[in-house]
């Protein structure tokens, strides 16, 4: 099911509106006829940022998750600049 969409007029126009129904579920608001932002309560907001954060990996897991490849890599075959010193 689409979320109730608002041009950004008539969302200027009844703000108050689109805070109470985004209390409700979250509302679209267009324009130029797409898809702009999306108006959400507060605290789905909270909850979509802790489900954020709970999946993030840590730094320690990224640098675990590096490839491995004894220190060799493939070098670009592009000539060396020239210093200009």
């Amino acid at each position: 099911m689409e979320d109730p969409r608002w041009s950004v007029q008539d969302a200027k126009n009844r703000f108050s509106e689109v805070v109470e129904a985004a209390r409700e579920k979250p509302q679209t608001v267009t324009k130029h006829g797409k898809r702009a932002v999306v108006v959400v309560a507060a605290e789905e907001y909270d909850r979509l940022k802790t489900l954020e954060k709970q999946k993030a990996i840590t730094f320690n897991e990224h640098l675990l998750n590096m490839p491995r490849d004894n220190g060799t890599f493939e070098r670009m075959k592009a000539p060396l600049r020239q210093s200009g010193f």
